[in-house]
């Protein structure tokens, strides 16, 4: 088996599908410092979608809603509420890459087309993967534009959080459907199973869920894959499926290389963030060990650590950034290590059980 068999090269981009789009830009500038880099709309003619392009390091986000009270994006934000629809990847050939991939199995949502304007032309497919997310296959190699054909270059500038790029993209299945998704990754992708985490690793008092991370082969591009598992009381991802009324994207990790510079300047922005108890930091250092950071002010902003045989990281993780319980936000710094903070699965759900119980949902 190629080793990529796609020719994957990394996460262009990804889309949301929201109620109002001029909003969810001006929040994500406004709040998480991102530059607006273009616009589709009516002005570019565009009779029936908006969109803003969003960019901060190499990380790129797209807020795309519709004029129209009927349609795919209308159905999408009704159904769904805000969200992720596209984790698009930059590929080398975009036919190639969506020809192999149906014959590995997927299921098309876009043929190959070419789409251009006066920067120059690009070639665009796209299939289905769980719930109603979909992965774009991008070839701008012909492409000198900001963004990509059809958006109106606008640049207004953020004022940024040392956000880089996407570390990786978690998605929540159903029970019982995470193997089932695992291997499509494995056999449309060409992606491996890079680490797995069972119910006795994740879990509390109350819940647990299961996962695996799937990646490609140079560990550029990592989607852990979340499944329920039996607890006493509803799990964060039972919870995420009923009001998200389906699989789809739980939180994209961004990443940063000082998550106490990045979290201290979107507190002060308004982001919130899970809440960890000071009791978490009585002895994770003896797990930790040494770290380059003040650590008397990685707990006076509640980011947790880990380490593996590689390094340490730092982490912390927002509150869901909609009204409905979904869709949330990971920052991420790595000094060497190569895990997802396995030593913070315990704290981090029941930090986020807490929120749960506010919520009447646990």
């Amino acid at each position: 088996m190629t080793s990529n068999p796609l020719t994957l090269k990394r996460i262009h981009h990804v889309e949301f599908y929201v109620g109002n789009a001029k909003q969810a830009a001006f929040f994500y500038r406004q709040a998480m410092g991102f530059d607006l880099i273009g616009y589709l709309g009516f002005e570019t003619g565009y009779r029936d979608i908006v969109s803003y392009a969003l960019k901060q390091g190499k990380a790129q986000f797209v807020m795309t809603s519709t004029y129209q009270s009927t349609g795919l994006i209308a159905e999408h934000a009704k159904k769904h509420g805000d969200g992720v629809r596209d984790v698009a990847f930059e590929v080398e050939d975009v036919d190639a890459a969506y020809a192999e991939a149906i014959r590995r199995g997927a299921e098309s949502a876009q043929e190959p087309i070419t789409r251009s304007d006066e920067y120059g032309s690009i070639r665009h497919a796209a299939i289905k993967t769980y719930g109603d997310t979909i992965h774009s296959f991008i070839d701008k190699q012909n492409y000198k534009g900001p963004f990509l054909p059809g958006y109106d270059p606008r640049f207004e500038t953020g004022e940024g959080a040392g956000i880089l790029y996407v570390d990786h993209v978690v998605g929540n299945v159903e029970v019982g459907k995470m193997d089932h998704w695992c291997d499509w990754y494995e056999k449309v992708l060409g992606f491996e199973r890079y680490i797995t985490f069972d119910d006795e690793t994740i879990k509390t008092e109350y819940s647990s869920l299961m996962s695996v991370v799937m990646s490609d082969d140079n560990q550029v591009i990592k989607f852990p894959i979340n499944e329920p598992a039996y607890g006493k009381k509803k799990s964060q991802i039972e919870e995420y499926l009923d009001f998200y009324e389906g699989p789809g994207v739980q939180h994209v990790a961004l990443a940063t290389n000082d998550v106490c510079h990045t979290v201290s300047d979107l507190r002060r922005r308004g982001i919130e963030f899970l809440n960890v108890p000071e009791t978490y930091y009585e002895s994770i250092w003896e797990h930790v060990g040494e770290v380059r950071e003040d650590t008397e002010l990685i707990k006076r902003l509640g980011i947790l650590a880990d380490r593996d045989e590689d390094g340490y990281l730092l982490q912390l993780f927002t509150k869901p950034v909609q009204d409905r319980p979904t869709v949330f936000f990971e920052f991420i710094q790595r000094a060497g290590c190569k895990g997802f903070g396995a030593g913070n699965f315990k704290a981090l759900f029941e930090a986020i059980e807490r929120e749960q119980a506010l919520r009447g949902n646990l």
